[in-house]
């Protein structure tokens, strides 16, 4: 992914997993007026939003392949991924016989 070609906004839509500020977070929430995440640090539960404008407002960093977002609490940094899935061997087994 590159800055030149996408926007944090459509990077977002197209990840299924962030790594903020070192911590991976499953769940998060983009919506048409912000980016909620969720995640768990240890046994302390750690939330964070930004404003649309907020992530419309992200940079990429080249260097270290994340974007760079300030949001009310400072400056983030975002990794997005895609999460990996497991094949389902027993349904392609029910569909070779």
């Amino acid at each position: 992914m590159t800055a030149a070609t996408d926007t944090l906004l459509t990077a977002l839509q197209a990840c299924d997993m962030l790594e903020i500020d070192g911590l991976h977070a499953f769940d998060f929430t983009l919506d048409d007026q912000q980016l909620l995440i969720e995640c768990m640090d240890g046994r302390a539960a750690k939330r964070w939003s930004f404003s649309l404008a907020q992530v419309n407002a992200a940079t990429f960093d080249d260097t270290l392949q994340s974007w760079t977002i300030v949001g009310d609490s400072g400056e983030h940094r975002l990794v997005c991924m895609s999460a990996f899935s497991a094949r389902n061997d027993e349904e392609d087994e029910h569909e070779d016989a």
